[in-house]
This record gives structure tokens, sequence and C-alpha cells, in this order.
């Protein structure tokens, strides 16, 4: 007999139990199932009955409870990331980069990135467990993958992560305090927002940095919920995962930061609270603080280190991108210029042939060649007409100079080597033309402030040579005060003028074949003055052979360490981050993201008008924009009549709003405003950690409008009925963008054309 009723204080549950069922003569209740219909949850329990009492026993009892809109929602985002996982089968947009990258792993060959390595890690690692054999070059955009590339696994990781984004927003909501509808609402609009569904079907980054970013907050509220219970088991765990996702979030992307800098407000807010609070001993103050530092801190630096320390032991080979490295770390990689330098001698001397590599920033070596400045500049400055002296981002023979001993006409190394030390003066000779590094008084062609360096040429007129310099080491404290070749870096200090050699950056014109200028400045201590000695042999004469020259010395070995390679590895990929200034067409401005002004071209098909771009949802972007300035409008409204003493809201209600204000408005302004100060080339893909956050605050902004301005239920209905219908609509139109599974019409592109600069390709014409 079934029995259905009403459960007392859940009037939007039913219960449906079976009752006066026998069981070895005993009365047995076995089925007892609840569906919640507010939360969407069934709980499902078997239990026995024994006369009006009801007692559960271990051997009789299960006890489950399943979230049936979150399961929804979950086989929803599952569906819409992994259908036609394979389409197209082609590089699409920077898996050019990426799918490369974790090639490149594969091979252990080094290559440079300005992104942190998590990210890449794990598809190399599902390329490895895939069984990859990593001989595909991604060559450009569009490059049909073969067969052997097993390109739906590659793309399977993003996608299970994009998908997992709508359960975690949904929990997020929850854990705010605010409404399962609200909460399905949140991530009901992830599943359906076109850029989220596109940037989470490749071989990508953002994915595996939304969903990380999201798992941070996700455990930071979890553990904020348990903070009533310190030191409890499910307190250490929660504030062990949100320091983890913390870190991970930042080994994706630096943008990560950004999400660490919001995590850190809360808890910094939430401990200033407990402060006060005067029931806590200072013993226990003291103890989550420590708790605080060591898993918020601490934890994610070792995580940090680590995850390096896997990426530069992986990466032991010489690769492409070797020369964005310093001398020094490129010897330690297998191959490359550790071939090259294997057995030279260490210690330059008097009759050293070198080439002085510029350590820091462009890389590129000390040049010259037979060609000489221009008599005048364009604007009107004379020169020395003297012999050009470059930096040439290449391997040359003219990159090669001798050290000479100013006191002594020879050219070749003593029998035993003198070694060349700090504070010593020399000249350096071009090996190919022969003539002597110099300076003087004259305006460097590009950089007037600077004084010009040559190689001297006696024209017998106002120009004496000065071609004196003073050798100074600069890493002597740790490399002592002999000149080192690999180790040693060094600065030329010009011994008339007291400046230094240094590459200014600036590219000279035509006539210095658009090499890097050289010029010497009066600031010392610049890392732009810093050189060290890369190839190096000892010059001998004729008769005599290299042996004679090597017993004696020492041959150069690399010795950076993996602290010394992991901090000159961190300063690359900030300053090269901060250097990514190319043009780009699809290329756009942080004031044109909130209403995606601007898509991005990803992959067009060669014969038809089947495409992916990426372009958002615009009925979620724009309405999420809108809710920005309505959020803002109405903490303004409500703090100006809470200071005058109209409650709008209950105590506990309006900490809960500023909670969720700090957290996610908080999060969607510093995950936006940073992006307008950065000079470098930006996407609209840049700003998806700025929407994930931006979409729960107008779920947020929808719940407060519907409890405080629009009470009527129809009124409620009438518009969220109808918002939803069109987000639903939209995403089904601008679909084929995200999938690239039909080719559009010109008519359908021209539909889909909501904003004129929209830049949907067509074959034959663009469409703007």
């Amino acid at each position: 007999m079934l029995e259905i009723e009403g459960i007392k204080g859940d009037p939007g549950a039913i219960k449906i139990f079976a009752k006066n069922f026998s069981f070895k003569n005993r009365p047995v209740t076995l089925l007892c199932f609840w569906f919640t219909v507010t939360t969407g949850s069934i709980r499902f329990s078997i239990t026995e009955k024994t006369g009006d009492m009801e007692k559960k026993k271990p051997p009789l009892s299960i006890q489950t409870e399943v979230n049936v809109l979150l399961v929804v929602l979950t086989i929803a985002a599952l569906i819409t990331r992994l259908w036609s996982l394979e389409n197209p089968r082609a590089v699409v947009f920077d898996e050019i980069h990426f799918g490369q990258f974790a090639a490149l792993y594969l091979k252990k060959i080094f290559f440079f990135d300005v992104h942190p390595p998590l990210g890449k890690l794990l598809y190399a690692g599902v390329g490895y467990l895939s069984g990859w054999d990593a001989d595909f070059v991604f060559e450009k955009i569009g490059a049909e993958y073969p067969a052997s590339v097993p390109i739906w696994h590659l793309r399977l990781l993003p996608a299970l992560l994009g998908a997992a984004l709508c359960p975690a927003v949904y929990q997020i909501i929850v854990e705010l305090g605010y409404s399962h509808w609200s909460a399905t609402l949140a991530g009901c609009l992830i599943l359906f927002d076109n850029a989220l569904v596109t940037q989470s079907r490749f071989i990508l980054l953002d994915p595996i940095l939304l969903f990380f970013s999201a798992m941070a907050i996700l455990s930071l509220l979890k553990f904020r919920n348990v903070q009533d219970r310190v030191f409890s088991l499910w307190w250490w765990i929660w504030l062990t995962c949100t320091g983890i996702f913390m870190v991970f979030t930042v080994s994706v992307k630096y943008t990560g930061i950004l999400t660490a800098l919001i995590v850190a407000l809360v808890l910094a807010i939430d401990f200033w609270k407990l402060i006060g609070n005067k029931t806590l001993a200072a013993k226990t103050l003291g103890h989550q603080l420590l708790a605080y530092l060591g898993l918020i801190l601490v934890l994610p630096l070792v995580i940090y280190a680590a995850i390096f320390y896997i990426h530069l032991s992986i990466l032991n080979s010489s690769g492409p991108h070797d020369d964005m490295m310093t001398s020094a770390f490129q010897a330690t990689l297998i191959g490359g210029l550790s071939s090259i330098t294997e057995g030279q001698p260490l210690e330059v001397a008097y009759g050293s042939q070198i080439t002085l590599r510029h350590t820091h920033g462009q890389p590129c070596w000390l040049h010259s060649h037979d060609s000489l400045y221009p008599i005048r500049y364009p604007d009107g400055r004379g020169s020395s007409a003297q012999q050009q002296v470059t930096c040439y981002p290449f391997k040359d023979i003219n990159n090669w100079w001798i050290v000479k001993n100013p006191t002594r006409p020879s050219l070749v190394v003593d029998n035993p080597p003198r070694a060349v030390k700090d504070g010593d003066i020399i000249q350096l000779i071009h090996g190919i033309t022969g003539r002597s590094l110099n300076s003087h008084d004259v305006a460097a062609p590009v950089s007037p402030y600077c004084m010009e360096v040559t190689c001297y040429i006696d024209y017998n007129i106002s120009y004496p040579a000065q071609n004196l310099w003073k050798v100074e080491v600069a890493n002597k404290d740790s490399d002592g005060e002999s000149w080192k070749s690999i180790q040693s870096q060094v600065r030329l200090i010009h011994v008339n003028t007291s400046q230094a050699l240094m590459i200014t950056g600036q590219q000279l014109p035509e006539w210095g074949f658009h090499q890097f200028e050289v010029a010497t400045d009066r600031s010392l201590t610049q890392d732009s003055t810093i050189w060290n000695v890369e190839e190096h042999k000892y010059t001998r004469l004729p008769d005599q052979t290299e042996v004679e020259f090597l017993i004696d010395s020492e041959p150069s070995t690399a010795k950076l360490t993996f602290w010394e390679k992991f901090w000159e590895l961190q300063w690359k990929m900030l300053t090269a981050m901060s250097e990514v200034t190319q043009e780009h067409r699809y290329s756009s401005e942080p004031i044109e993201w909130p209403l995606m002004a601007r898509g991005i071209a990803y992959w067009m098909d060669y014969d038809t008008n089947a495409q992916i771009h990426f372009l958002g949802n615009p009925v979620i972007w724009w309405t999420a924009t809108a809710a920005i300035l309505i959020y803002v409008t109405f903490t303004v409204v409500v703090a100006i009549r809470w200071r005058r003493k109209c409650f709008d809201m209950e105590a506990e209600m309006w900490h809960q709003y500023i909670v969720s204000g700090v957290l996610l408005f908080g999060g969607w302004f510093l995950h936006y405003i940073p992006f307008f100060v950065l000079d470098r080339t930006l996407f609209l893909h840049h700003y998806l950690p700025a929407l994930l956050f931006e979409i729960m605050l107008l779920c947020l902004v929808l719940e407060l409008l519907c409890q405080h301005v629009i009470k009527s239920t129809i009124l409620q209905l009438g518009f969220v009925l109808p918002w939803c219908s069109l987000i639903l609509l939209s995403f089904v139109k601008f679909s084929p963008f995200s999938y690239g599974n039909k080719s559009l019409s010109e008519e359908e592109l021209e539909s889909c054309q909501w904003l004129d600069s929209w830049g949907f390709l067509q074959h034959g014409k663009l469409s703007y």
C-alpha cells in the first residue's frame, strides 16, 4: 500500500512510502522516497519499522541524497561540451601553441611561454596516457590533424572541466546562502553561454583556469561555512583545498593571481573580525593565523615551485626557444649550446676569442660589420662615420671578438694563459675587420642621450682612439673575480668616459640593417649593461697545438641550480608578457568587452562558410553588464537608506549581501579593471574570468529585485520566462559558431550580425 503526504515545514516536498509489509512476521517499511520540489533533491532510504517506533539499523539502512537539478545541469553541460568534440579535426586558434607545447613536453624539448606550466602539463599528461607520438607539427591554424593525433582525448580535458564549471557555479550560489532557483539559473547561464562552450571544446588554457578559479571560490565558501568548527576535519580540508585551488589557478595563467587576491581579501576580512571576538583566546587566534599562513601562503608556494621543478626536469633538451634564456641556462640543456661550448676554456684570458651575449632582455650578440655610420642622420646630427657596432639577434661570424692586452701587441694567448679579472683594462678587437671597440663623445644614432659605439678607424682627424674598457664582474661575490665564460656577468666600462656598454633596445634604420643599437650610458647598474661570454676559445699560433693551452684551463661547465633556473624563468616570463604587443586583427580593448563589441575568428573551413568564431551569448552578456549597473545603484541606495535609519534588509540579510558583493562584484572588478593599464595585445577571451563573476552577480541581482522590488510572482514570471527563452534562442542561433558544424549562407551570416563590428568570415569577402 502506497501513501502520499506533505511534509510539515516543507510544503514543496512529497513523501511516498510503503507500509504494512510483513517480513518474517515483522511489519517493515521497506521504501521511503522523498522528492523535494524546492531544491530538486531526492532522498532515498530503507528503514525498519517496529510498532510505532522507527529505528534505523546499520545492516538495513541505506540513505543518500541526489540533487536532481544539479544532476540534470551537469548532464546537459557534458552534452553541450562533448557533442561532436572532434569537429573540426583541424588546428583551432591557440591550439597551434598549446598543442605544440604538449608535444614538446613529450619530446622533452625546452620551450618558452609566458604562461605557467600547469595547464600545458595536464595536456601533455593526457597526450602521454593516450599514446600520442607527438610527431605532428602545429604549423598553422586550419592544418588538418592526422589520425595519429588523439584530438578527442586532448579536447576531452577542457570539455570536462568546462562542463564541471556549471555545477561548481551552482554550488557557489548555494553556499552564499541564496536559493536553489538562483543557483540553477546561474548554472544555466554558464551552460548556454556560447563563448564558454566554444572555449571548452579546444586545447586552450581558459577552461582549466575558470574551473580552478571557481573551485577556489567554492572551497573558500565551504570553509567559511564551517568556521564555527575551528580545527575540525572539514575546517582543515576546506582551508587546504582553498590554498591548493588558488595555486592551481595561478599556475595555469598569471591572471589567476586576481582570484588569489579576492580569496585572500575575504580571508583577511574574516580574520580581522575574529580578532575583535574577545571570547577567543589569543592562543587560538595565533594557531588560526599560523594555519592560514601555512595553507594559504606556504603550501601554495611549495606547490608552485614543485610544478616548475617538474616542468624544468622534463624539458631538459635544447629547443627552438633557447635564445630566450641566458647562456648559463642554455648550457644546462642537452644539445644546442651545451654541445657547442663543451670543453671550451672556462677563464677568459688575454688573447681569447669570444662572443658577447646580452644577458637581460633582448637576446642578441655584440656585433660589427664592414659598414659605416652615415655621415649625417635624418635629423641633421653628424656622426663619426666610423664602423658600425650593433647587437645582432643571430649567431654570426661577425660576432667574434679578441680580448687584447693594451700594453702588448700580441693577439694570442700566453702559455700559460693570463686570466682577465675584475677591474682589468682590455681592448676588444673585432675578429673579421681587425678594428677595436671604441666610444667617444658623439651622440648615438637613435638614442642621442647616449654615446656612440664604433669600431675605430684612424681617419687622422678629431676623433682619436678611445678603445680602452674596464671589466667589471657583476656577480663576483658568487662566481669569483675571474672573468669566466658562460658564468660571469660583466659590465664593460669605457675608460675615457666612465660609461657602460649597453643595448638601448632601439632598432637601427635600414642603413643599420634593422639590428639593435649599441651605445654607452652613464647609468652603470642597468640590466641592459650586462653581458656574458657565450662561445670561447683560445687564440693560438699556427705552429702551436690547442692542447698546450687547455692543459691548465678548466673546461666551462653549467652550474645553475634549480632555484637559479627557476628565478631566471620567472623573470623572463614576466618581462616577456609585457612585450606581447604585436598587432592582431581581432584584438580588442577592455572597454569593448562587456558589450562584446568584437569577437575572434578561431577557424574556418577551406571550402565552406563553416567556422568557429569566439562570441558569447549576447542576451547573457548584455544583461550581465546591465546587472553591474543595477547592483552598484542598488547598493548605493540601500547604503544611504541604511544610514538614514531606513532598514530595508534585516541585519543577517545585509551581511549576506555585503559578503556576496565583496566576493562577486569584487571578483568582477579585480578581473576586469587591471586590463586597462596593461600595454599588451588583448582579446575578448581575456574577459572570461570577469564574466564568471558577472554571471553569478546577475543571478544575485535578480533574486534581490524579486525580493525587494518586483514582489509579484506573476510579474517575476512575466520577466524571467521570456528572458530565459531569449537566452535559449540566442544560444541556438549562434551555436554554429561554437561547433563549426554548419555552413552558413550569406543571409544567415547577416542575420547573426547584430553588431556591425562582429567580423564573421565569408569565402570571397569579409563581413566588415
